[in-house]
């Protein structure tokens, strides 16, 4: 009686897990390319303490997002929220602080350096 709906939610449950694996691989990629400089420049926690982050969000987001089916619980776990908060963070607050500074240094001006 309650198959079809069941199946509903699980995939949008598993829809989001992917979004979130999207978002935190962003994330990390992103923090990997910008300079470790940036991060203390910009008033932020250091690039490696980011990249700890990020690597450990993107791998529960993973893990979430494959083992879907198998982990038999209708929600997502605590770790994978964590997650999400994390990437959540660094994609609203630090990316844009970091992002004026690019390789090369210098100034910077709206088609790049100058």
């Amino acid at each position: 009686m309650f198959g079809p709906v069941n199946g509903v939610l699980d995939l949008i449950f598993w829809l989001i897990s992917i979004a979130a694996f999207i978002m935190s691989a962003w994330a990390l990629i992103h923090a990997i390319r910008i300079p470790t400089k940036a991060f203390p420049a910009a008033g932020k926690q250091t690039k490696p303490l980011w990249l700890v982050i990020l690597g450990f969000a993107t791998l529960f987001t993973f893990a979430a997002a494959v083992n879907y089916q198998n982990m038999g619980v209708g929600l997502p776990g605590i770790f994978t929220i964590a997650a999400v908060i994390a990437a959540g963070i660094y994609l609203a607050d630090v990316k844009p602080a970091v992002n004026g500074y690019r390789r090369g240094g210098g100034n910077q001006g709206p088609y790049g350096p100058w």
